[in-house]
């Protein structure tokens, strides 16, 4: 089960990967979005809507010829890790997938591994000086598809829907199949499996300002980052002492193994939907498919958002236009961050893939912050000079 590789292409953009990025704009206000790219399976939509003082998820999408990878990174704790794996993810997939002749789930869980290596020692290395650094950390939801092949790659509680034809006798009806696994100790599952590595812990999970956290602390159990929960010795660093409340720790509460799921893909599979948390907070799986399945394409990510903050207001008995007055920051009290890509896949060649030029490589990355009228200077100062 493994991708052919598509070095040329890849190897292209990833050794220029700043340069092949698309921050650019478009949208209103918090809101960012492009309404409708071709990739090589078909049409996708990005956007992303901004409620954090800076700007919590990152995302992207690039293709080639040969593959579409997608990703969504929704950071905790501030927006280091998640601009760092945004950096750093992609180009480890390519490098280990051209050793290795193709992608597979060895290849991903080795991009996932060092990329979690590669940030556990810059915070190793600036914690003297940016000791909460190490209380920073990111979900990380990856898709690849090549082939009418599909792996879904997940840490934390971002999600992979996909939307699918119901039966051949039913076309106009469209169902919802979830494609990764949510780890969020709100999920009863995730909390024994916790439990069971923990055996010595009664205090593991911790039922805490009206959810269940790991150590009282934290939803998700998987993540690149949060060194505190991971690694003893930040705990006992005297600086990070002074920054927060450490946790001992007899061994690591968090890991960043990602849980990955390899499909073939149907002819009944009409799109995907990549969304971090803050979509599913309010819609469920089947409600945003049908929204997606009932709607044009263009701007459908756009819809999606649009869709969640409508629900996000309602459940404040607030109108949805009030709602949209409110800037950031402030805005993180109603929902948070919220980002949506939408994947169509067109299995019969098409006008989408003929707009798709054979030797065409694309990369779309959203903004650092919706309000930057410059994305990539913005995410050179929210980084360490040595990310």
């Amino acid at each position: 089960m493994m991708f052919r590789s598509c070095c040329r292409p890849l190897e292209h953009c990833f050794l220029g990967w700043r340069g092949c990025g698309s921050g650019g704009g478009g949208g209103d206000g918090l809101l960012w979005h492009k309404d409708l790219k071709p990739h090589a399976y078909g049409d996708y939509s990005i956007g992303v809507i901004q409620a954090n003082s800076s700007l919590e998820d990152h995302s992207q999408v690039f293709s080639s010829p040969s593959a579409t990878y997608v990703g969504v990174y929704d950071g905790h704790g501030g927006p280091e890790a998640s601009l760092f794996v945004n950096k750093r993810l992609f180009p480890y997939l390519h490098k280990f997938a051209t050793e290795q002749g193709g992608l597979s789930v060895d290849v991903i869980k080795k991009a996932f591994h060092a990329t979690e290596e590669e940030f556990l020692h810059l915070v190793k290395r600036t914690l003297p000086v940016r000791p909460q650094i190490a209380s920073v950390g990111s979900c990380c939801l990856v898709g690849a598809i090549s082939n009418d092949e599909l792996y879904v790659a997940n840490l934390g509680d971002s999600r992979a829907v996909l939307g699918r034809i119901a039966t051949e006798s039913a076309k106009n009806s469209v169902v919802a199949e979830r494609l990764s696994n949510d780890h969020n100790v709100a999920v009863e599952e995730v909390r024994k499996e916790l439990e069971a590595l923990h055996p010595d812990d009664s205090h593991i999970v911790v039922y805490c300002r009206g959810v269940w956290r790991v150590k009282g602390i934290i939803q998700v159990s998987r993540s690149i980052g949060d060194a505190y929960l991971k690694r003893p010795e930040f705990n006992r660093d005297p600086i990070f002492q002074q920054f927060g409340n450490p946790v001992p720790l007899k061994r690591p509460v968090m890991t960043a193994e990602p849980s990955i799921l390899f499909r073939k893909l149907k002819s009944q599979d009409l799109f995907l939907i990549f969304a971090s948390d803050g979509l599913w907070e309010q819609l469920s799986d089947e409600a945003a498919v049908d929204i997606v399945f009932k709607n044009p394409r263009a701007g459908i990510a756009k819809r999606l958002i649009r869709a969640a903050v409508q629900e996000a207001a309602k459940k404040k008995e607030m109108r949805y236009g009030d709602l949209k007055k409110i800037e950031k920051g402030i805005r993180r009290h109603f929902h948070d961050d919220i980002t949506v890509i939408v994947i169509y896949l067109d299995h019969q060649k098409g006008s989408s893939n003929d707009r798709f030029k054979h030797n065409t490589v694309s990369s779309t990355n959203a903004p650092v912050d919706v309000f930057s009228l410059n994305a990539k200077e913005a995410g050179d100062n929210l980084l360490p000079q040595d990310f």
